[in-house]
């Protein structure tokens, strides 16, 4: 019988995606107006400045997360002032985002019933804890989410066992008492895999399957609407 139920938060629970597009270009703008800096040029150090600090910090550290960090680090970069525009850029890319975004069809409905059905609802995030609260109250999740576990706390990123070893003591169950749904495979289906939960890869935007694997195609579940969740979950007694 299933316990817990842990979700994912960015492409899971959300389109990331299209709202980080908008943030970018919000940047962009302001970019151009207030620093003289040209938007494309902009966007491709923004990106470059995303890749650097995975270097310098480590992929496995959750301020490589951190949109201010980037900021500040190419405001120096280009000898431009970080006051006031580091916080007005990070606000302007959050407040797209946000603006933009909406909770993925079904997944309210999904994860209503499942609290119904008295199955605890956590969370499974990468990321800094406040930024992904604000997301899980703007998009209606805050509600029902019973446990949550961020890479900022646990100290790791997924699929890390550390990461989901704490989900599982928060969860107060055992690993086979849990389902995991994400849209990263390596991150959210392997790592809850390994760690001897039930995965389910979310897999609206039909993300391709890694090359090397050592999971079976029955070591796990696809979904590609939250419809598909409930159902899942009831069969598995």
């Amino acid at each position: 019988m299933i316990k817990e139920v842990v979700f994912d938060i960015d492409d899971t629970l959300y389109d990331y995606e299209k709202g980080h597009a908008l943030g970018v270009e919000r940047m962009a703008e302001y970019a151009e107006k207030e620093l003289g800096i040209a938007k494309a040029y902009f966007r491709s150090e923004y990106k470059r400045m995303n890749e650097e600090l995975k270097v310098r910090l480590g992929k496995d550290d959750a301020a490589t997360h951190s949109r201010s960090i980037r900021l500040q680090n190419l405001l120096e970069q280009w000898g431009k002032p970080l006051f006031p525009h580091v916080e007005k850029l990070y606000h302007l890319y959050w407040d797209a985002l946000l603006a933009e975004s909406k909770a993925e069809p079904g997944s309210i409905e999904a994860i209503r019933t499942l609290r119904k059905m008295g199955i605890g609802v956590g969370i499974g995030t990468d990321m800094t804890f406040w930024m992904q609260y604000q997301k899980l109250e703007r998009f209606g999740f805050a509600p029902y989410i019973t446990h949550m576990v961020t890479s900022q706390e646990a100290g790791h990123e997924k699929p890390h066992p550390e990461f989901m070893a704490l989900c599982v003591k928060k969860a107060g169950c055992k690993p086979e008492e849990m389902v995991f749904v994400g849209d990263t495979f390596k991150k959210d289906v392997a790592g809850s895999a390994k760690a001897g939960m039930h995965p389910v890869w979310y897999r609206a935007k039909e993300k391709v399957l890694p090359e090397q694997t050592d999971l079976k195609p029955e070591d796990y579940k696809i979904i590609r609407h939250f419809d598909e969740l409930v159902p899942y979950v009831k069969s598995l007694v």
